[in-house]
């Protein structure tokens, strides 16, 4: 199944997302409107060590609440995850990671973004250098493993890339 392009409109070219509206004839021959998110993407990491996973709390303003989450960050425009992935690490914690290894990548929101994150797994790390953004206000801390499931089911973790992180952790799946 496809759909053609036939016309785009853009609306909002900002800073970390571009915002267009595309007009688009369906492969059934019906013409209809696709409001796309432009984002260049991002990766994480979940970090383990010594029975620990490292989690950050950071307020999201979109959800006007502090959310837990693995260390992430977003991609530089044609950059390879792994390279966000470490980059991203350091700058947020002071590690760097010795044996980072993909998971998967991901489609967080495929109705409306064409966003894709990359998730990565560490558990050896060297002491880097902490180097936030301007904008960056977070914690982070290395949680017990059992503490951390029990946040979840507690519904106290509810980031995607998190999520999905820590149940590839759980199901003992190998990279």
């Amino acid at each position: 199944m496809s759909e053609k392009k036939i016309a785009t409109e853009q609306i909002y070219d900002g800073v970390v997302v571009k915002l267009r509206k595309d007009k688009v004839l369906t492969e059934r021959g019906v013409e209809t409107y696709r409001e796309i998110i432009s984002h260049s993407g991002g990766a994480c990491v979940l970090a383990v060590k010594d029975g620990k996973v490292l989690l950050e709390k950071q307020f999201r303003y979109a959800y006007g609440k502090d959310i837990y989450e693995i260390p992430a960050g977003k991609r530089d425009k044609g950059e390879d995850f792994s390279v966000t992935a470490k980059r991203e690490l350091e700058e947020e914690t002071g590690l760097i990671p010795l044996n980072l290894r993909k998971i998967t990548e991901i489609y967080p929101t495929p109705g409306y973004t064409d966003e894709v994150i990359g998730i990565f797994f560490a558990d050896k790390f060297e002491e880097g250098k902490l180097d936030f953004d301007d904008t960056e206000d977070l914690t982070s801390e290395w949680v017990d493993i059992g503490e951390v499931y029990k946040m979840m089911e507690k519904g106290e973790i509810v980031d995607a890339k998190t999520l999905i992180a820590l149940l590839w952790y759980k199901s003992g799946m190998k990279i």
